[in-house]
């Protein structure tokens, strides 16, 4: 399996869901993926960054829960992971990934209190391209590829740095086994 492949293997818990409509879509054809734009609403979350490689997070993300626990929290869905950077440049003691629990805004009030690498934030509403990857791939390398390439295709740029959610269990461990989505922040591009 590819090191982009690897891919959450330990986050067991149900998808991030992103509200919105599809302003763009691609439909799906045969082995063709399909990928929409969605507009995606403000959001407020409890995040801790990790540093690792992503089989390995579980600690991670039993400790963000537990924290929510602590502090009276209460999460409004499931775990998010952000890459924020690339597993096929750098090695994975070195992978760094945002591990996100969207929360009510009453979490606010604790913004810059929780540690060095771990806080509360908003998200602004955002644009994405969103691509689902299905259950039996391993490899989600080549629907990144696909992913990027129509994105530039329908003229957006990326804005920031993309997530994946869950949208079926993880029990097990099987990443290939799970349907996730993936989410590109972006916007179209504009010329002068």
């Amino acid at each position: 399996m590819s090191k982009t492949g690897i891919l959450l293997l330990s986050l067991a818990l149900v998808a991030v869901t992103a509200a919105g409509t599809a302003d763009v879509a691609q439909k799906s054809h045969a082995d063709t993926p399909a990928f929409e734009i969605r507009k995606i609403d403000r959001q407020v979350v409890l995040y801790t960054i990790y540093r690792g490689s992503y089989d390995r997070a579980g600690m991670a993300i039993g400790n963000l829960f537990a924290l929510a626990g602590q502090k009276g929290i209460q999460p409004r869905a499931s775990a998010s992971y952000t890459y924020l950077n690339n597993p096929d440049r750098v090695s994975s003691e070195h992978w760094l990934t945002e591990i996100r629990i969207p929360v009510g805004e009453q979490a606010l009030k604790l913004a810059g209190t929780l540690g060095d690498f771990t806080d509360v934030k908003e998200l602004p509403a955002t644009q994405a391209a969103v691509a689902t990857k299905p259950e039996g791939l391993a490899d989600p390398g080549p629907l990144y590829r696909k992913l990027y390439a129509w994105i530039h295709k329908q003229g957006y740029v990326v804005t920031d740095a993309h997530s994946e959610v869950f949208l079926t269990n993880a029990m097990g461990g099987d990443y290939a086994g799970m349907k996730t989505q993936i989410y590109v922040p972006v916007e179209k591009l504009t010329t002068p």
